[in-house]
């Protein structure tokens, strides 16, 4: 090989090794502006529903529709999920592909069970005549945790290609990559819920 090959070869390695892990970090960085949006998106709706609350329009308000036990079960279902999510990724750290699968099809399973919950909660609502369009705070309500649940149904999507593209292509730097950002995504919801159940049922029961 000449030396202007050689250096040509070296040149490109070095590009390429450089460009791979500076794609992943801009990749990061991109998931970190999003998160960003939506703490903006979830601020907004938090600020609204603290607002219109009270406008029930003579329908029924928090205290009337709120199961405190059932809401109490999703919490504990969706907090038990993240700490699930962590143990995937202490799996992923030590390289154990079939633990990592298994702890992300757990908090799957979790999040599933939680969606089913919110949903059964919805439905009952709606039976009761609480509908989105019966009043300012059922309005607010509906956006604030029907987003939320939205983002865990994302969620439940985004994990279940993930195990998916483990199964068949292992742990790899962008797996790696890829299984930081869902268990990062997951923590948020986590914290978005934690405001949800403090801001929406425990202040609209008492």
């Amino acid at each position: 090989m000449n030396p202007s090959s050689l250096k040509a070869k070296q040149l490109h390695q070095t590009d390429s090794g450089h460009s791979h892990p500076d794609m992943e970090e801009m990749r990061t960085f991109g998931f970190w502006i999003y998160l960003m949006t939506d703490i903006m998106i979830f601020g907004t709706f938090f600020a609204t529903y603290i607002v219109l609350r009270h406008n029930t329009n003579g329908g029924p308000g928090p205290a009337d529709l709120f199961d405190l036990n059932g809401v109490i079960l999703s919490t504990f279902l969706l907090l038990t999920s993240s700490y699930t999510c962590g143990l995937a990724v202490l799996a992923m750290n030590k390289g154990k592909k079939q633990a990592l699968i298994g702890w992300l099809a757990v908090t799957a399973i979790l999040g599933a069970i939680f969606i089913g919950l919110e949903i059964n909660e919805f439905a009952h609502m709606v039976h009761e005549g609480a509908t989105i369009s019966r009043s300012a705070f059922l309005s607010a309500f509906y956006t604030l945790v029907g987003t939320h649940g939205l983002h865990v149904t994302i969620g439940l999507v985004w994990m279940i290609a993930l195990m998916i593209q483990l199964s068949s292509k292992g742990i790899t730097p962008v797996t790696k990559r890829k299984v930081n950002v869902i268990s990062l995504f997951w923590h948020f919801l986590d914290v978005v819920w934690i405001f949800v159940f403090t801001v929406v049922y425990l202040m609209g029961v008492n």
